[in-house]
């Protein structure tokens, strides 16, 4: 079956997430800067929020690019990341609200985690519906970013109630590390056509 409403959706639905994490920061009664120190916290925890919810949009914008077409499997997998995704408002606010104590953090790598597992499962799927030598298959080869993010999560999980810090600093790293561009897909769509 086509793409195309797959896509849509998954735009649509990323694009509310934003603006759900956005409304979540509130305005400051004051007007001088003393009034958002107690917003920092806050407003950090959405930057990198919006920094993986933009990395998400970016990767499955060019997964589904290289994909020729989807199945029924693969619009359920696209829900079950679309879950996850959708629960990072959530644990971004509680996060932020708490100033990053461990339970909120723990629970906000939680979520990156299984977002991470999501998505992993989204490109099972569809490299099952793709031939072994389909660009798509080609592009992804080994991924080897995608299974040390999934190590990352679960250890920073575990350093939030030893160093909260720790914990963020690799929450951070992951999408540093996925913010530098994965140029696979397009190199091998680019070979591909060319």
């Amino acid at each position: 079956m086509g793409k195309g409403r797959l896509e849509a959706f998954s735009d649509g639905v990323i694009a509310i997430i934003i603006t759900i994490m956005v409304l979540e920061i509130k305005v400051p009664h004051g007007e001088d800067f003393a009034a958002l120190q107690p917003l920092l916290p806050v407003f950090l925890s959405y930057v990198l929020s919006f920094i993986y919810v933009g990395i998400y949009w970016n990767n499955h914008h060019h997964l589904l690019h290289a994909a020729k077409n989807v199945s029924g499997g693969a619009l359920w997998a696209n829900l079950h990341l679309l879950f996850w995704l959708s629960l990072i408002p959530f644990v971004t606010g509680w996060m932020g609200e708490n100033h990053w104590q461990p339970l909120p953090v723990a629970l906000y790598g939680f979520v990156l985690l299984m977002a991470g597992l999501a998505y992993y499962m989204l490109v099972r799927v569809l490299l099952r519906i793709h031939s072994a030598d389909s660009a798509l298959a080609k592009a992804l080869g080994k991924d080897v970013k995608g299974r040390l993010s999934l190590v990352f999560y679960a250890l920073a999980i575990a350093l939030a109630y030893v160093h909260v810090g720790l914990a963020i600093g690799l929450y951070a790293c992951v999408a540093a590390m996925w913010l530098i561009p994965d140029r696979r897909i397009e190199r091998h769509l680019q070979e591909s056509q060319g």
